[in-house]
C-alpha cells in the first residue's frame, strides 16, 4: 500500500523487457515524453467560435511510456499507476495523450494490474503481459486490411482426404454466428456440437475464413490428449496446406509458424514463451475440460479471440465455461442437437445388445466369502465370464454386421472393445483371438499408451484390412476417428456422463464405403440403464468429468495380481431381451410374460386344452386326474397354435423370459394361475440337494463341508476337483479338510455324486 509510482516502474520495465522492448533503443521507447493536447471538448467548443482553430487552447502533460514501431510511428501509451491506484481510473487522463500523437493504444498499469485499451474499438481490458512489438504492428497491419466477413462467401463444398465433402447446414449456420458476434465485437464464442459432426473441419475452415478477412494471422489450438493433437494436426495440414504448421511439443523449440497445436499439459509450462498478443485466435477443443486451474491460466495469458469447441450438451455444460466465454447460462453461441444429427442422416444410429451375467450383476457367494462386482478386474476376476462376454459379442456381431452395413467385406467389421484395465484388456484380446485361431493372432490386438508402438497399431486399425477389433482402456475414447467402425462393446462400469457419450460417439460416424446404417452397443455392464439410454431417448447428459491422461482412472493404484474365481457363469437374464420368430425379432423379456400371461388367462373361459390342464393340476384324486389328462394330440395343436407368429409363445422363448432352463411348456401354463411355482435353478439344485442329503448318514462336520461344496456348484455349474486347490477354496485348505472327513476315494465320490444327482451336470 505503500508503494510508490517509481517501484511501480521499476516492475513495469521488467514486465517491457519480458515482452522484448528494448529500454535502452529509444526508437523503440520513450519515457516520461511532454506532450501538447487540446484543452477539453467543451474548452475547444468556446475557442472555435471566439480564435482561429491555430490558436485554440493547448495543454501540457507527459507520457509514463511511448511505444514506437519500427518505422517511428506511435503504437502505444503507457500510464504508470503505483500499485495502491485502480489504473483503469485513468482513462481519462492518458487518452489526450494518445490522440495527440496518433498512437492506436494505450496501456494503464500499477505493475500488478495491465489494461489494454484498444480505444478506437472498444473498452480497456485486463491483460497478462505487454504485447511485443510485432504484435501491436500486426494489428494495425490486420486492421488495416481488413475485409467485412460477409464479403467472404461460405463455401457449398471442401476437399478433406482427398475426398469432396459438402459444407453441412448446420455448419454454416456455425459459420454465420460466428461472425454475426465477431461483427458485433464479441471476443469469445463457444460452440456445441456432437462428436461426429465435424467440428475440426468447420473450424478449420473457419480458420481460413478469418485469415481470408484480415482477422486473424496466427492461431493456436489447444487440446488435452495426444490423439486430439495428431487429428487436429492432421486436420490443418490436409484443410489448410497453404498455411504453416507444427505441433509444438514439450521437448522442441517455438516454431514461427502461422498455427500452432499444443498440448494443454505442454503450455502450462511454455505459455510465459509467449507474449499476450502473440496469438490472434486461441481455440480450445473439449473445452468443458480446459478452463479449470492451472489450464485456465494457459488459456487467459493470451489477449486474443477464443473459441471453444465442445461435445458437450448446452444444457449441461458447467457455469464456469459459459462464464469464460461470456454467453447466457445454457446458451452457446451455436449448439446442434445430437437427436437432429441422427434425423438429418449426419451422424449414424445406434442399437443394443445387453447382456449382462449372473456374476457381473450380483458378483459371487464363495465359501461365505462375497465378491464384490464392483471388485471385478480389479481385485478378482473370471476367465469364464470375460469368455462369456467376448463370445456373445462375436457371434452377435458376425451375425448382424451385414444389415449395419451392406458393403462391409471383412466379418464383422471394424470393432472397438474397452476394458477395465490394461491387463483385462490383454486377457480380453486373447480370448477373441482364440476364437480365430486362423488368423493368428491378427484378428484383436491390444490399443493402449504402454504399449510401445500404439501409433502404429491405430493406424492399422484404421487403414489395414487386420486388427478387425482394438481392445483399450481409456486411450480410444477421444481424439479418434475411424468411421468402419461398426461395433462399441463396453466390458466395464462407466459412471461418467461425458465419458460415455465420448465412446458412444466412436460408432456414429458415416461411413459410404461400407454404406454404413447403424452400429451396435454390446453393453455388458448395463451402462446404458445408468444413463436412460435408448434408441429412441437418446441420452445427451452432462456431468464433472474432467478427462484424464492415458489409461484408466485418474490416480489408479498399480494392477496387481488378481484372484480367479474359476466359476462358470451364465447370463442373467439373456440380454433384457428374446429373439423370437424365425427372423429374430425382438421382444422385451417383461412384455413377452406380460403376453404370455394375458393370453393364458383370457384363453382359460373358452380352450377346452387349458381348462383340462387346470383342472387336471386342481383333481384331488387320481381318477379324477386322469380324466383331464392331454392327448398326444392335444398337446401338440396348443403348441402349435400358441408358437403363431404373432407371439412365438414356445418351450425355448418361455424358458428364456422366466430363466427357467429347465421349464416344461404345460407347468409354464399352470404358472400363470399360480397352481404350480416355476422355480429357478438356485431352487431346484437346493431341493435336490435336501432329497439327496435324506440317503446319506453324514456328521455335522460333512454336511457342513457339503453344504459348502454344493454353493460352489450353484455358482459355478459344476464341482471339478481341481477346484479344492485353487483359491478361494485353496485358502480353506478345503482339499486336506475333504480328505480327513471322507478319505481320498471318498471325497471323489462325493464330488461324483453331486454333480449327477443334485447339480444334474452331465460331463460331455
Amino acid at each position: 500500500m505503500h508503494t510508490s509510482e517509481q517501484d511501480a516502474r521499476i516492475k513495469i520495465n521488467d514486465l517491457l523487457k519480458n515482452a522484448g522492448w528494448d529500454l535502452s533503443d529509444k526508437f523503440q521507447v520513450k519515457t516520461e515524453v511532454i506532450l501538447s493536447y487540446p484543452a477539453s471538448t467543451s474548452d475547444n467548443e468556446k475557442q472555435i467560435y471566439l480564435k482561429p482553430k491555430e490558436i485554440q487552447v493547448q495543454k501540457k502533460g507527459f507520457a509514463d511510456y511511448v511505444l514506437y514501431s519500427q518505422n517511428g510511428r506511435p503504437l502505444a501509451v503507457i500510464e504508470a499507476k503505483k500499485e495502491a491506484f485502480e489504473p483503469y481510473r485513468a482513462k481519462q487522463q492518458v487518452l489526450p495523450y494518445a490522440k495527440s500523437i496518433g498512437a492506436p493504444f494505450i496501456y494503464l498499469t500499477n505493475s500488478e494490474i495491465i489494461y489494454f485499451w484498444d480505444y478506437q474499438n472498444d473498452d480497456a481490458r485486463i491483460i497478462n503481459s505487454f504485447h511485443s512489438q510485432r504484435d501491436l504492428e500486426r494489428i494495425i497491419h490486420l486492421r488495416s486490411t481488413k475485409k467485412p466477413l460477409a464479403e467472404i462467401a461460405i463455401p457449398e463444398f471442401f476437399m478433406r482426404q482427398g475426398e469432396t465433402k459438402e459444407l453441412r447446414d448446420y455448419q454454416q449456420e456455425a459459420t454465420r454466428a460466428i461472425d454475426y458476434s465477431i461483427e458485433l465485437g464479441k471476443r469469445k464464442f463457444l460452440l456445441e456440437l456432437p462428436t461426429g459432426t465435424g467440428k475440426t473441419d468447420l473450424i478449420c475452415l473457419y480458420i481460413k475464413r478469418l485469415i481470408e478477412a484480415s482477422r486473424a494471422e496466427r492461431i493456436l489450438f489447444l487440446v488435452d490428449r495426444e490423439q486430439l493433437a495428431k487429428q487436429a494436426i492432421e486436420a490443418f495440414q490436409d484443410l489448410l496446406p497453404q498455411y504453416s504448421s507444427y505441433w509444438m511439443k514439450s521437448s522442441i523449440e517455438r516454431h514461427e509458424k502461422q498455427i500452432t497445436v499444443c498440448l494443454l499439459q505442454t503450455m502450462i509450462s511454455r505459455y510465459q514463451d509467449f507474449t499476450s498478443g502473440y496469438f490472434d485466435i486461441v481455440i480450445a477443443d473439449e473445452c468443458h475440460r480446459s478452463i479449470y486451474g492451472a489450464w485456465q491460466t494457459a488459456l487467459t495469458h493470451f489477449d486474443s479471440i477464443h473459441i471453444g469447441l465442445t461435445a458437450t450438451p448446452s444444457e449441461y455444460i458447467e457455469r464456469n465455461t459459459y462464464k469464460f466465454y461470456n454467453c447466457e447460462i445454457g446458451k452457446p453461441d451455436f449448439s446442434y442437437r445430437i437427436q437432429d444429427a441422427f434425423y438429418n442422416g449426419y451422424l449414424v444410429p445406434y442399437t443394443f445388445a445387453q447382456n449382462i451375467t449372473k456374476i457381473i450383476a450380483e458378483g459371487a457367494d464363495v465359501d461365505e466369502e462375497h465378491y464384490d462386482p464392483a471388485e471385478f478386474e480389479r481385485q478378482w476376476t473370471n476367465n469364464e465370464t470375460n469368455k462369456l462376454m467376448m463370445k456373445e459379442f462375436d457371434d452377435i456381431s458376425r451375425e448382424k454386421y451385414m444389415e449395419l452395413a451392406p458393403l462391409q467385406k471383412d466379418t464383422p467389421g471394424k470393432s472397438i472393445v474397452y476394458a477395465i484395465t490394461k491387463n483385462h484388456a490383454t486377457r480380453l484380446a486373447k480370448i477373441l483371438n482364440d476364437l480365430h485361431p486362423e488368423l493368428k493372432g491378427k484378428y484383436a490386438e491390444v490399443i493402449t499408451s504402454d504399449i510401445f508402438n500404439a501409433d502404429d497399431l491405430i493406424r492399422q486399425f484404421k487403414f489395414d484390412r487386420y486388427p478387425l477389433v482394438a481392445v483399450s482402456v481409456d486411450m480410444l475414447t477421444t481424439g479418434f476417428n475411424c468411421p468402419e467402425v461398426l461395433h462399441i462393446v463396453l466390458c466395464r462400469k462407466i459412471k461418467s456422463p461425458i465419458l460415455y457419450q465420448q465412446i458412444r460417439g466412436r460408432g456414429t460416424r458415416t461411413c459410404k464405403k461400407i454404406d454404413k446404417k447403424k452400429f451396435i452397443i454390446y453393453d455388458f455392464f448395463e451402462n446404458h440403464k445408468y444413463f436412460n439410454d435408448s434408441e429412441t431417448e437418446i441420452f445427451t447428459g452432462g456431468g464433472g468429468y474432467k478427462g484424464g491422461n492415458g489409461d484408466g482412472q485418474i490416480g489408479q493404484p498399480p494392477e496387481k495380481e488378481l484372484i480367479e474365481l474359476g466359476l462358470e457363469d451364465e447370463w442373467l437374464y439373456n440380454v433384457n431381451y428374446i429373439d423370437i420368430g424365425p427372423e429374430g425379432e425382438r421382444i422385451d423379456k417383461k412384455e413377452y410374460i406380460t403376453n404370455w400371461e394375458k393370453i393364458i388367462s383370457e384363453s382359460y373361459q373358452s380352450d377346452p386344452i387349458i381348462q383340462k390342464i387346470i383342472n387336471q393340476d386342481k383333481a384331488s384324486t387320481e381318477e379324477e386326474k386322469k380324466k383331464y389328462s392331454l392327448t398326444e394330440a392335444e398337446e401338440e395343436e396348443l403348441i402349435k397354435r400358441l408358437n403363431k407368429p404373432d407371439f412365438y409363445f414356445n418351450e425355448d422363448n418361455l424358458r428364456k423370459a422366466y430363466k427357467n432352463p429347465g421349464g416344461v411348456f404345460i407347468d409354464f401354463i399352470k404358472g400363470v394361475f399360480r397352481t404350480v411355482k416355476i422355480k429357478t435353478r438356485e431352487e431346484e439344485i437346493t431341493e435336490n440337494f435336501h432329497a439327496w442329503l435324506i440317503t446319506k448318514s453324514l456328521s455335522p462336520e460333512q454336511i457342513q463341508y457339503i453344504t459348502l461344496l454344493k454353493n460352489r456348484g450353484i455358482t459355478k455349474g459344476k464341482i471339478d476337483i481341481g477346484d479344492l486347490f485353487k483359491p478361494p477354496l485353496a485358502i480353506l485348505n478345503f482339499a486336506n479338510t475333504g480328505i480327513e472327513l471322507f478319505g481320498e476315494k471318498g471325497l471323489k465320490a462325493i464330488i461324483m455324486e453331486l454333480n449327477e444327482n443334485v447339480l444334474k451336470y452331465k460331463a460331455s
